[in-house]
């Protein structure tokens, strides 16, 4: 799998989510002290992120990290 179908993915499964709990980009960024820009490149695969950031996403939608990992 190529690291960009990879960020495509887990973007994917964030917006799942994030949208699941009726939480705008703002809210997720604001919970996770993340910029809002950056949490929509990162739901768009537009950017391939730290695994710090995506624990910080996970703990802020109050799942488990290995979630954002489904399908991949």
């Amino acid at each position: 799998m190529e690291k960009e179908e990879l960020a495509v993915k887990i973007g994917c499964n964030i917006r799942k989510v994030r949208k699941a709990k009726n939480l705008t980009i703002k809210d997720l960024a604001f919970s996770a002290d993340i910029e809002y820009t950056q949490v929509s490149r990162i739901e768009r695969g537009k950017l391939n992120t730290s695994a710090y950031n995506l624990y910080i996403i996970s703990e802020a939608l109050e799942i488990n990290i290995s979630s954002l990992f489904e399908g991949v």
